[in-house]
């Protein structure tokens, strides 16, 4: 008897990746297209024939649109149109707030419907390149993922930087950045309800990535096992492993994108903060610091997730340097506001923290090359806001601080372990996004009707 673990490209799946997605200030994760569904066998005895031709119409726009676009939706295009002169990401986002609330009529209530109809999506991030359930809350599930998706690429491109007018350094206007805290808040919001309102819906065991020892080593593949009989005949069949969600879909991946989001956000507030003559040290430092814990908690609900696939090991790439970033921020300005102190230890301290700031955006270039040159490919935008400017200052703060602090104190004194960073609470907060209405279409149904 042998065992043959059957690889993605051995299940036929038709996930498309590109080679090469452009420039990125926001990661979007591949998009996870839905595959055609019929509604017909399953429902047309309990519903009305108008109500599931409504659902399959709504539903093949989708697919339509999200087969067309998806591959290449996450590329830096500055603005996409589709034969009817509509964008592209509005548009499909526009189909999917469209079908939610007839989709959600499939749970009302407990509905008997909930597991008429098996949904199937192609994955991005997980091993197995498509997952199918019957169970309408998965499909809900998968339609906020894609969502949030689809905001995160929007804040992608309203944050790449653009040739001025004046012709000098590609720029971001203030209103740009403004708008894309809202769009990256919306998509905090799509995931926020992904996990609170509708992932405890879902069974447990269908929650459950993993079950037990031996499927953390052959979890999301099918498993085709051969008995070799005496007489040299060989039975086959198929064991499918494969209970839980999708990697892309666990509880771990959504709330880190939601944390990523948040963390952006914060990013874009420090870019503003820098700008604006009225914004303290102290502002500064406590929003660097807000970061921080944003991209740790994110980075936390990553680890011990299979994130080793394409687009799962460019996501687990982003978030490490992105915390690392935040981590140069917030020890620079830490740094600076020690300096303020009198005190031979306090000045001491201030060197330790500016140099913690150095290594770490150091560090952040290695950790941004390694990013880049996982598939898909990418690039960085040309350099703005907090980094640009934390790019040039702090080599250029550390190197005076520890020159001059070296003339007043040993070197002893300057070379302590960098200080711990004060902890702030966190003020920014998802979109209070919220499932909508089940559609009036339901009403006159009777779901059990036919039954």
């Amino acid at each position: 008897m042998g065992c043959l673990v059957s690889t993605p490209k051995d299940l036929g799946g038709n996930r498309r990746r590109p080679a090469n997605v452009g420039e990125i200030s926001v990661f979007v994760p591949g998009l996870r297209i839905p595959k055609p569904v019929d509604f017909s066998p399953s429902l047309t005895d309990h519903v009305s024939k108008t109500l599931v031709e409504r659902l399959s119409a709504l539903r093949t726009r989708i697919v339509v649109m999200a087969g067309q676009e998806g591959p290449t939706i996450t590329r830096t295009k500055r603005k996409t149109f589709t034969q009817h002169g509509g964008s592209t990401l509005a548009e499909l986002q526009q189909a999917l707030e469209d079908y939610l609330p007839f989709l959600l009529g499939l749970v009302k209530d407990g509905s008997p419907l909930q597991q008429k109809v098996q949904f199937v999506w192609v994955n991005q991030e997980d091993d197995a390149e498509e997952t199918a359930m019957s169970n309408a809350w998965y499909e809900v599930l998968s339609v906020l993922h894609l969502m949030a998706s689809l905001s995160l690429s929007q804040a992608n491109l309203v944050l790449l930087p653009r040739t001025s007018a004046d012709g000098y350094q590609p720029k971001i206007s203030e209103e740009s950045r403004r708008t894309s805290i809202d769009v990256l808040l919306k998509a905090a919001g799509y995931l926020d309800c992904a996990v609170k309102q509708v992932l405890p819906l879902l069974p447990t065991e269908l929650r459950s990535a993993y079950e037990g020892i031996v499927l953390k080593l052959i979890s999301r593949y099918r498993i085709l096992i051969i008995f070799t009989l005496v007489q040299g005949c060989s039975f086959y069949f198929f064991v499918d492993f494969r209970r839980g969600l999708p990697v892309d879909l666990t509880e771990g991946v959504l709330r880190a994108l939601c944390l990523q989001a948040l963390g952006q956000g914060v990013d874009i507030q420090l870019g503003l903060a820098i700008d604006s003559t009225k914004a303290t040290l102290a502002v500064k430092r406590r929003l660097a610091c807000e970061m921080v814990k944003y991209w740790q908690q994110a980075q936390d609900n990553l680890t011990n997730l299979p994130l080793s696939n394409g687009w799962g090991e460019k996501h687990r790439f982003f978030v490490k340097w992105k915390y690392i970033e935040a981590k140069a921020a917030a020890y620079y300005y830490h740094g600076l506001i020690l300096d303020e102190g009198n005190t031979e230890k306090s000045h001491g301290m201030a060197v330790a923290a500016l140099q913690a700031a150095d290594e770490f955006l150091k560090e952040s270039k290695n950790t941004s090359d390694a990013f880049n040159t996982a598939p898909p490919l990418s690039r960085n935008p040309p350099l703005w806001g907090t980094m640009k400017y934390l790019s040039e200052k702090i080599p250029k703060d550390t190197s005076s601080k520890v020159r001059i602090n070296q003339d007043l104190y040993t070197h002893d004194k300057i070379m302590e372990t960098a200080p711990t960073l004060p902890d702030f609470a966190l003020a920014l907060k998802p979109d209070d996004y919220q499932l909508p209405p089940v559609h009036i279409s339901w009403n006159d149904e009777n779901v059990n009707r036919g039954q």
